[in-house]
């Protein structure tokens, strides 16, 4: 593969603007910039949670969902441009299924925290969160590929997964949310 980026600033979007993947030029903050910067920020979460240590099954999959996240960043970057196929979303959902299987039910909601790699799993989880956001606004406007959304849903629900996975791993507990928590005392500050 050749260089791809010889001189890192342009100073063409000194202006406001930004190139899209086709050629074309839009305003930094249109919602089509928004959804691809937030799954750029999302697969930066990612890497900060590999760089914590997490165990070695759940750091394959995140590595591979992090190349994912690049590919829908470029589909959303290039109007018209589809990378991600159905596949995509079926893998997503055979990981949910296998990291979830050995699992306890759930009884109670989950606060996000535990280690600190738990929590940034969590963190990860808010961000696509936020993407699917982005994409969902994007969507009332303009044409997106048809697997954007759908991979956005279910992997938000495999970090969530891969976090308890993690707080297991980690010798920790997940913090559970406790509703009939006694009322906090004014005296204490």
């Amino acid at each position: 593969m050749g260089k791809r980026l010889s001189k890192i600033y342009t100073r063409t979007g000194d202006d406001g603007s930004t190139g899209l993947g086709d050629g074309s030029r839009t305003q930094k903050d249109s919602e089509r910039v928004a959804a691809y910067g937030t799954t750029d920020e999302l697969n930066s979460v990612v890497g900060m949670l590999l760089a914590q240590g997490v165990p070695d099954d759940v750091a394959a999959v995140l590595n591979e969902v992090q190349h994912h996240l690049f590919d829908l960043g470029g589909e959303l970057c290039i109007p018209g441009f589809q990378c991600l196929q159905q596949m995509h979303v079926d893998w997503l959902e055979r990981m949910l299924d296998r990291f979830n299987e050995a699992l306890p039910a759930l009884e109670d909601f989950i606060l996000p925290g535990g280690s600190q790699a738990a929590a940034t799993c969590h963190l990860a989880r808010t961000v696509c969160r936020r993407a699917e956001r982005h994409v969902v606004t994007l969507q009332r406007d303009e044409a997106i590929p048809p697997h954007s959304l759908t991979y956005l849903n279910r992997l938000s629900d495999l970090l969530f997964v891969l976090a308890r996975v993690i707080s297991r791993a980690d010798g920790g507990s997940e913090v559970l949310w406790q509703k009939e928590r006694p009322p906090i005392d004014p005296d204490v500050s």
